[in-house]
């Protein structure tokens, strides 16, 4: 297998708690691998330390040939372009419209002219199912959920990031959209060729979405594989959640 990620045996701690405690995942370059586990279980700090928005207490966290965890801020800020971030909320800045708000990365991390810019921000935007001329000019605020997560992943592509980390990307949403948004996922991954990490508490979407799946519990990945391994697993505590999520709405956030 080529793994573009590799953690091994990662440990966090948040005052008296330790919410990893040892955590092992390989990620296969150019497939979509999911992290499911229990609501706080510490799913999204996991790929918090991908991107170094954390410093792990102990272990690697290697992308590609850099462990994150050990970098100067010159190699964490070059890797970071490789790596496209979609938070829960969309994290869009309130105070830029959309075409500011995708753009921003642009202005950041290139030396593009305006004029490659827009080019650029409406291409993304068309490539995540938004018109430009309609929703360039919107504030945050006149966005529907389902919009404002489009524009995140627009922002988020905008730089051609080898790698997107998606945190509960269908939270919130209606399961038209949710189901919008899992199409967008395989899109990107399909015509980007990125490699993609998935945090969800939605296992149907999880299901369409992923190749790969990783169960998180009491701070470790204790099971890993396919779908249909992780559907067949032997695993109590994977049998329990999934069977929890068959018998009525469960939220698992992380």
């Amino acid at each position: 297998m080529d793994y573009i990620i590799r953690i091994k045996n990662l440990k966090k701690s948040f005052g008296q708690k330790q919410v990893l405690k040892g955590v092992n995942l390989d990620v296969v370059r150019g497939k979509t691998t999911v992290i499911l586990g229990l609501s706080g279980g510490g799913k999204s700090t996991i790929i918090k330390h991908i991107v170094r928005l954390l410093k792990p207490d102990s272990g690697e966290v290697w992308v590609e040939d850099v462990d994150m965890a050990k970098a100067d801020e010159e190699t964490v800020f070059r890797m970071r372009k490789k790596i496209g971030y979609l938070f829960q909320s969309g994290a869009l800045f309130d105070s830029m419209n959309v075409y500011e708000n995708v753009s921003f990365p642009l202005r950041e991390h290139t030396t593009m002219s305006e004029k490659e810019i827009e080019e650029k921000v409406r291409e993304r935007l068309v490539m995540v199912g938004l018109r430009p001329d309609e929703v360039l000019g919107l504030y945050p605020d006149e966005l529907s959920g389902g919009m404002r997560k489009r524009v995140g992943l627009a922002r988020s592509i905008v730089l051609d990031p080898e790698i997107i980390l998606y945190d509960e990307p269908t939270s919130g949403l209606d399961p038209i959209t949710s189901d919008l948004i899992t199409q967008l996922i395989r899109r990107m991954q399909k015509e980007l060729g990125v490699t993609s990490i998935l945090i969800s508490h939605d296992i149907k979407e999880s299901f369409k979405a992923g190749d790969y799946f990783a169960f998180l519990y009491d701070g470790k990945i204790v099971e890993y594989g396919d779908a249909e391994h992780f559907r067949n697993s032997d695993n109590e505590y994977v049998q329990q959640f999934l069977e929890g999520r068959s018998q009525g709405p469960i939220r698992v956030v992380g």
